[in-house]
């Protein structure tokens, strides 16, 4: 039987992230992934680290974004440091662009909510926006800049993130799924993954929209309750461009949609949002969906290829915000349901596990995060909605 200080459930973004934190805090630590480490919704991710509220569901959200886009620099350092391995993270600033006859008066409102919610962004010209971005749709009738968001390659990201942590001491194990969290009482000491125990002080899920499954599968429990990770998956397709005519420099978004430059001169784009369940499939409805809204955003991408298509499975949760922190079981911890922000959330999320489980307290209020919301039956569905609309 292994012993570890802590097991944590999940592989992607935010499992290797709280492993290296804890890692370097010198915690005896394994990660057990049902499948590769990071091949989920994090490698599916563009990489867009943008704590404004696209939605008025994510308003709540976009403190806690703030903090992590505030330490992400750190973050990265210590990740390519300890790696040896470039993530591509930059901090060019986005664009938002507004197509409708309210297009200034939309984009004015959005600047004040942005304000009060502490993002830094401001309304420019469309002359401003085009000396930005150049390759920007000249109809567009207004624009909103962001100047401190700033993106990442998910998917080199995660290599540097698996590389750092093991170098640091982490255990990985691939292809080794948890089907059982061992409790007894009010007490969690490990998880069953096949025919292994494996013994540990703390146990974290983290495995994104699968969370709801291993919450649910408690041996040795008596009245523990079994539902704080109620995450379920939505599905999102994405496509990868390529074009001779375009040279991308920074994001551009509207409506939900975006395009987000790579190194490599690729141009990604997306997304879809389905309801699917655990299927992934990627459609010729959704490729076009994304390829007219990338080109509204970009006309010149109309010649551009479509050199890949993929799809991943974000984890929503009922009020759609993410869970985290203690449960009321002792060394049981969730860190799920973040959505389409893992990536963005990772740093903070991994600093506030840590501080969980070292010293029991965080400097930042995540309660409103809290799993305990869903078993005292306090979250409400939409509630960010209501906040966002009162500002």
């Amino acid at each position: 039987m292994s012993t570890f200080d802590v097991a944590i459930i999940g592989g992607g973004a935010i499992g290797a992230s709280i492993a290296f934190e804890l890692a370097e805090a010198k915690l005896r630590t394994v990660v057990l992934d049902r499948q590769q480490p990071g091949r989920e919704a994090s490698w599916a991710a563009a990489g867009m680290l943008s704590p404004a509220p696209h939605v008025p569901e994510d308003a709540l959200l976009t403190p806690l974004g703030n903090e992590s886009l505030r330490i992400y620099p750190d973050f990265i350092a210590r990740i390519e440091g300890a790696s040896d391995a470039a993530t591509n993270f930059e901090r060019k600033g986005s664009l938002e662009l507004f197509f409708t006859g309210a297009a200034e008066s939309d984009r004015d409102r959005l600047v004040a909510q942005n304000a009060r919610l502490g993002v830094r962004c401001e309304a420019v010209s469309l002359e401003r926006a085009r000396e930005l971005e150049r390759s920007m749709n000249p109809g567009a009738r207004a624009a909103m800049w962001f100047p401190e968001e700033a993106t990442v390659e998910p998917r080199l990201l995660m290599d540097a993130l698996l590389t750092a942590a093991q170098r640091r001491g982490v255990e990985i194990r691939a292809n080794c799924a948890v089907t059982n969290l061992i409790c007894a009482g009010d007490r969690c000491g490990g998880v069953i993954a096949g025919s292994e125990r494996i013994r540990a002080i703390h146990v974290i899920v983290a495995a994104g929209c699968f969370s709801q499954a291993i919450a649910e599968n408690v041996v040795g429990g008596s009245g523990v309750p079994a539902r704080y990770a109620p995450t379920h998956p939505v599905c999102g397709q994405m496509i990868a461009l390529q074009s001779r005519e375009v040279k991308l420099g920074r994001v551009l978004r509207s409506k939900g949609r975006y395009v987000v430059p790579r190194h490599d001169g690729r141009i990604v784009a997306g997304s879809t949002l389905e309801n699917s369940g655990f299927k992934k499939n990627v459609n010729e409805d959704g490729v076009r969906e994304i390829f007219e809204s990338a080109r509204e955003l970009v006309p010149e991408l109309a010649g551009a290829e479509v050199v890949e298509t993929w799809a991943g499975l974000r984890p929503g949760t009922p009020d759609g915000l993410p869970i985290l922190g203690p449960t009321d079981v002792e060394g049981l911890l969730i860190a799920t349901g973040h959505y389409r922000n893992g990536i963005l959330l990772a740093p903070i999320t991994a600093k506030l596990v840590r501080d969980w489980i070292i010293t029991g307290k965080t400097d930042f209020d995540a309660s409103r995060f809290s799993p305990m919301r869903f078993v005292r039956g306090t979250a409400r569905v939409n509630a960010s909605k209501v906040a966002l609309e009162k500002l």
